[in-house]
């Protein structure tokens, strides 16, 4: 299995790496995506994945939540850091008009610029969402930001929605999936084709239950197969293979680095 989207790069895990890695195996988590938020995230990202280069790889972004702070030496630094062997995508970028923590006009321009640069490193994408997915949509349509392919991670949309976005996009399903009150995310991870999704934790948030209000970790995604399984009635050992597949098709500079 692979955990197609985590924040080991929190600094709460700092003091536990190899015990966290350990349980991955443990599990058979056999690689996990490190996800940068922000410009030190992005770094711990790639130094992570330096540490630990037979299970993890890196992505490096600004955060919709920090879109305030993109300027040209972030870009410039994002540039330099996207080009190390360790980084498979580009993210986490997108919009979130839940929180507001960036105007959202100014959210909007910062993902442009970092799908542009995305482009022109030819990094598939990592994107978040939150209240915003019609004007996601316009924008990737717009710029292109289909066109390297990616995740739209922890997807939470109408499954209807999910399926467009699964044309081109892979569809991240988190563990929310086991929340009893989570319909919309099993009638989205239902309708999407098996071959199209990805696992993640987003650790560490949206722990599984039965760890719910705990710190996630990368080794709980075997929670959110398991549910996924029962969801679309099949077998585990199916939902681990084919999602597997899908991350290393979805981010093929995994297998190069």
């Amino acid at each position: 299995m692979i955990d197609s989207h985590n924040h080991l790069n929190d600094p709460r895990f700092a003091a536990q790496m190899d015990e966290i890695v350990a349980r991955m195996r443990h599990e058979g988590v056999t690689g996990a995506l490190v996800v940068g938020y922000d410009l030190p995230s992005s770094r711990v990202a790639v130094d992570l994945a330096r540490r630990y280069p037979a299970l993890l790889r890196s992505a490096v972004g600004i955060h919709p939540h920090d879109s305030k702070d993109l300027d040209t030496g972030t870009l410039a630094e994002l540039r330099q850091l996207a080009s190390c062997a360790e980084v498979v995508a580009f993210g986490e970028i997108g919009l979130d008009y839940y929180y507001d923590h960036s105007p959202r006009e100014v959210q909007r321009d910062a993902l442009c610029r970092q799908l542009a640069l995305a482009a022109e490193l030819g990094l598939p994408v990592m994107l978040h969402e939150r209240e915003a997915a019609d004007d996601l949509l316009t924008i990737l349509t717009a710029e292109d930001g289909w066109a390297r392919g990616g995740s739209w991670h922890c997807c939470n949309v109408p499954a209807s929605m999910a399926v467009e976005i699964a044309r081109r996009l892979h569809v991240g399903i988190a563990g929310w999936i086991t929340f009893k009150k989570a319909e919309q995310i099993r009638a989205l991870a239902q309708a999407v084709p098996l071959e199209r999704l990805l696992l993640e934790t987003d650790a560490p948030y949206l722990a599984p239950v039965p760890h719910r209000g705990r710190p996630n970790e990368p080794a709980y995604v075997r929670y959110t197969a398991q549910a996924l399984a029962a969801v679309k009635g099949i077998s585990l050992e199916s939902v681990e293979r084919v999602t597997t597949e899908n991350a290393l098709r979805a981010f093929p500079r995994w297998l190069q680095s």
